[in-house]
């Protein structure tokens, strides 16, 4: 029965880091996007984001389910130690990749979230002179409209 779970907790680091694997690359999908402010397609951001989150929802059972087997062998394993030495071994190694990953996804989604910050600001600035052109655009069109409701005006020079 341990040893059966201690496969199952291995395992699941294993699947754990395959899911960071692709967060990873997701990020980097996400990086490319977003690095050019001016030519950012947003349907392959949105996409990126979506791919992240379902992945994120995998993460979090993973752990959830890891948390939930662990919680019931940890004493058992603490009592043999010496017998599933390597198997610990194995995992506490697994482990240490798995934090590696986590503080390499942090950076990651560190940088990505300045560049949308940036793609943001650039849009908005951008949706802002687009207000400012239109609304100046409307004023003159009104302004000329009422023009050609005022009759032409002779002006006697004369005195």
């Amino acid at each position: 029965m341990l040893a059966s779970s201690l496969d199952m907790l291995e395992e699941s680091l294993r699947k754990k880091i395959e899911i960071m694997t692709e967060i990873e690359a997701e990020n980097e999908r996400q990086k490319e996007v977003l690095s050019n402010p001016d030519s950012v397609n947003e349907d392959l951001f949105d996409a990126t984001v979506d791919t992240k989150g379902e992945l994120i929802d995998k993460l979090v059972a993973l752990d959830d389910g890891f948390q939930s087997l662990f919680d019931r062998v940890k004493e058992e394993v603490g009592s043999n130690r010496e017998k599933f030495a390597d198997q610990i071994k194995r995992m506490q190694a697994l482990i240490e990749e798995v934090t590696a990953k986590s503080a390499s996804i942090e950076a990651a989604e560190r940088r990505n979230k300045k560049l949308a910050e940036t793609y943001f600001d650039t849009a908005r600035q951008k949706m802002n002179v687009s207000k400012q052109t239109s609304a100046a655009a409307f004023n003159y069109y009104r302004t000329m409209n009422n023009f050609k409701d005022i009759p032409p005006q002779f002006l006697d020079q004369k005195n």
